[in-house]
């Protein structure tokens, strides 16, 4: 549950610009989580989220850190939300469970793989462009051990 709702977290503060711990309890028990300002103060502490000043608005962002630790949550996203993937040349399309694929271009993202030029989310659905075929190979085969582990 707390990793769904984590995803869900990174999904909503990329998708809206939510200034405050409210907004954002309000729009995760629109999705469907329960949760009360509490919890959404604990979630923000372990997502290490952070206010930046966005198009004049303070607004949540994922801190980009390079640390195991935010690395495993990001591999956990992943793990939660993938389903399949598959190639079309140096475009990687990743299937998620409904809701996720935001979460996991983000968590794909955060990543910094350099053979990941970019992420576009929709619903279920990241394509991945990603520099060239044979790269797609390799970040294909980092998901598979990545899954497997």
């Amino acid at each position: 549950m707390k990793r769904d709702r984590h995803g869900k977290i990174i999904e909503l503060i990329g998708q809206y610009a939510i200034e405050t711990q409210e907004e954002l309890a309000d729009k995760l028990n629109e999705a469907g989580f329960r949760v009360t300002q509490a919890t959404v103060s604990r979630d923000i502490r372990e997502l290490k989220l952070t206010k930046m000043t966005v198009g004049g608005k303070q607004r949540y962002v994922v801190v980009r850190e390079n640390s195991h630790q935010m690395g495993e949550r990001y591999i956990g996203i992943l793990k939660e939300g993938f389903v399949s993937m598959d190639m079309a040349q140096n475009i990687l399309v990743i299937k998620t469970v409904a809701g996720m694929a935001m979460a996991v271009g983000a968590a794909l993202d955060a990543l910094h793989w350099q053979e990941i030029v970019g992420c576009i989310a929709g619903d279920d659905t990241v394509f991945c462009a990603v520099r060239t075929v044979d790269d797609t190979s390799l970040v294909m085969d980092k998901l598979r051990r990545m899954m497997r582990n």
